[in-house]
């Protein structure tokens, strides 16, 4: 179901710092990050990459295209519909800006189930967000610089634990000062919080109430009949001013957590 914290345009030291968890069945087949392209002469993508459908939930590339992705929570879903992990790479090997591609994708819209997408340039320092629930015409915006938060709503609902979330990483960050902030101990730190609210503050999204508890701490490790599901990556990007960039992933594979570090100078679009 995945859910993403980010400071963006609002640090001394970076132009953006993002949190992500990746939220799947364990018996997915997932490829940890790397670089990758989704076709011969495509540009490359910094990111995870979802083996079943080819897509990825959150990703980068080297001229500052930077694109992720959750699901919207909800009882039902559409047969038949194209798979959401294709919406962050078209963009990310694109050349259209952020709300150009949002316009595009808001025409086919309703061939999706419910996702919340984040779509930011930043070399031109734009970045916006387009859902397509609740339903009708997709709901498109500019996101402003400042902290937000993403879970299986739209963009900074309140639901508890993204306001858990929004509170510690602001906290962390007040501590550190202007000072880079350590990725790994961020993720560590941050992103593998397992504390659940009151049953009486979980949000009630039509799924089963106690599936919808089992999915409310920012780190989920549970199950559902016989298959294991929960967090499977976090992740932490950090781009300095300078555009030097930094990714880090802690990821689970075979039933073990392994680790990436990669870093990178992104470039300006020619």
């Amino acid at each position: 179901m995945c859910i993403a914290a980010w400071a963006w345009q609002c640090h001394p030291a970076h132009r953006l710092l993002l949190l992500f968890n990746r939220d799947e069945y364990h018996s997915r087949p997932t490829q940890p990050a790397q670089w990758w392209a989704a076709g011969e002469n495509s540009k490359e993508i910094l990111g995870g990459r979802d083996e079943l459908g080819g897509g990825t939930w959150m990703g980068c590339t080297r001229d500052g295209k930077i694109a992720f992705l959750t699901n919207v929570r909800e009882p039902s879903s559409l047969v038949g519909a194209k798979t959401r992990g294709q919406l962050p790479v078209r963009f990310l090997q694109g050349s259209h800006s952020p709300l150009e591609y949002a316009a595009e994708i808001a025409k086919e819209a309703n061939q999706y189930n419910g996702f919340n997408l984040i779509l930011a340039d930043v070399n031109s320092g734009t970045m916006v967000s387009i859902s397509n629930r609740p339903g009708g015409d997709p709901v498109i915006q500019t996101v402003a610089p400042g902290f937000h938060v993403l879970s299986n709503a739209a963009i900074d609902s309140p639901w508890p634990k993204a306001l858990r979330l929004e509170q510690s990483f602001k906290r962390y960050l007040a501590t550190h000062g202007d000072a880079e902030a350590p990725l790994k101990q961020m993720v560590e730190g941050l992103m593998m919080d397992t504390i659940k609210p009151n049953r009486s503050l979980v949000p009630d999204t039509g799924v089963d109430p106690e599936w919808e508890y089992k999915l409310s701490s920012i780190f989920i490790d549970t199950a559902k009949g016989q298959a294991r599901y929960g967090t499977r990556s976090m992740v932490a990007l950090a781009i300095k001013l300078d555009g030097e960039a930094t990714f880090y992933e802690r990821y689970l594979e075979d039933g073990l957590w392994k680790e990436n570090l990669i870093q990178f100078k992104m470039e300006k679009a020619q």
